[in-house]
């Protein structure tokens, strides 16, 4: 996998992007306080889980691979998986389509090209849930059963070489 730095993508929505991070950036799960080991391996298995999402996003195969290699890692460690969340195209507007899910079927869905870009985005729970409910500001994603919850996120481009990301810290 390939970092690019210097690709010239930026946010575009809204021009949104935190204080702190030059655009465009990832989603990352950090720890506050005293790290629980268990906090610590959700995360770790969330990060492998993206970096499997991304390994499997190259020229010919489809997007189902891609949520087939993500949910190997998050459901081979007993999580959960955000129902119905996923990664999504990258454009004009926030969320475009395609959907790129987290859980999927191999060889199905849509034939991945160079030249494609999309978020992979992958949200596992500790408590081995999928079910969620929105917070009340309608973004806001709180597991059902209480659990904690572990979210990364790249925005990547296929190449003839392979994927290539687009965002780092």
């Amino acid at each position: 996998m390939e970092h690019d730095r210097t690709a010239g993508a930026k946010s575009s929505f809204l021009g949104y992007h935190p204080r702190w991070a030059p655009p465009p950036y990832p989603a990352v799960s950090f720890v506050v306080g005293e790290a629980d080991p268990a906090d610590l391996r959700l995360i770790e298995t969330t990060e492998r889980g993206l970096a499997a999402g991304i390994e499997a996003a190259r020229a010919g195969n489809r997007l189902g691979d891609v949520g087939h290699a993500i949910s190997l890692v998050g459901r081979g460690a007993g999580y959960g998986l955000v129902d119905g969340h996923g990664g999504h195209g990258i454009g004009r507007a926030m969320h475009e389509d395609p959907h790129v899910p987290n859980e999927a079927r191999p060889g199905r869905g849509l034939r991945l090209r160079p030249g494609m870009a999309f978020a992979i985005e992958p949200m596992f729970v500790l408590g081995g849930s999928d079910d969620y409910r929105h917070g009340e500001d309608g973004w806001t994603v709180h597991t059902a059963d209480g659990s904690r919850a572990a979210h990364a996120e790249h925005t990547i481009v296929i190449t003839e070489e392979g994927p290539r990301i687009l965002t780092t810290l």
